[in-house]
């Protein structure tokens, strides 16, 4: 697979497919149980990693006209 589409899976595995395995309260961080601080963790990085994708993916965006 080509770094773009491991980049693109990474917050889909992180958000949905790691939240069983840190499924925790007891642990505060920030004020927040642990599995909404991950939550709105990955929501965070999901926009830094969508913006190294529009950047990386220089071919696409030169074809468009923009």
């Amino acid at each position: 697979m080509k770094l773009i589409h491991v980049l693109a899976l990474l917050p889909f595995i992180g958000m949905l497919g790691g939240l069983p395995f840190v499924n925790t309260v007891t642990p505060y961080v920030l004020g927040m149980p642990f599995n909404l601080f991950w939550i709105i963790l990955w929501v965070v990085l999901s926009s830094v990693i969508m913006a190294i994708l529009n950047i990386i993916d220089r071919d696409h965006r030169e074809g468009d006209g923009l």
